[in-house]
């Protein structure tokens, strides 16, 4: 087994794709014509968005909607940085809104966290030193 892809249920892919790159800097590989389902490029892998509808196609039962609840779901993104400061800086500039500054854990790392104009949670962060 290996782990292939991540995909955030949004309103409007082509705005979350938008943002991701104005935010974090990531490209997007690919947005399909009808608008909903697109990629960023993010290496080895995907991190994708599907619009709701194609959410509520999938699961008969629906899904709760990140955009919709008034507290991030419990399910991040992590994004690693070399300068977290910096990350989370150009992340509010872009329209993210500040969950927690940058501080340093007790391992050493650095993180921060954000919350996307679609409802999705970022971990912005230092690499893991090796112990």
């Amino acid at each position: 087994m290996q782990f292939g892809y991540t995909i955030v249920y949004v309103p409007d892919v082509a705005a979350s794709l938008a943002f991701f790159s104005q935010a974090f800097g990531l490209a997007t590989r690919f947005l399909h014509p009808s608008g909903s389902y697109g990629e960023l490029d993010t290496g080895a892998t995907t991190l994708a968005f599907a619009d709701h509808a194609l959410g509520h196609a999938n699961f008969s039962g629906g899904h709760v909607a990140a955009s919709e609840s008034a507290q991030p779901l419990g399910v991040e993104i992590a994004l690693v940085s070399g300068d977290v400061a910096a990350a989370y800086e150009r992340a509010l500039a872009a329209g993210a809104t500040a969950l927690a500054a940058p501080t340093t854990k007790p391992w050493g790392q650095v993180v921060a966290y954000v919350r996307c104009p679609d409802g999705s949670l970022v971990e912005l962060c230092s690499p893991v030193a090796a112990a």
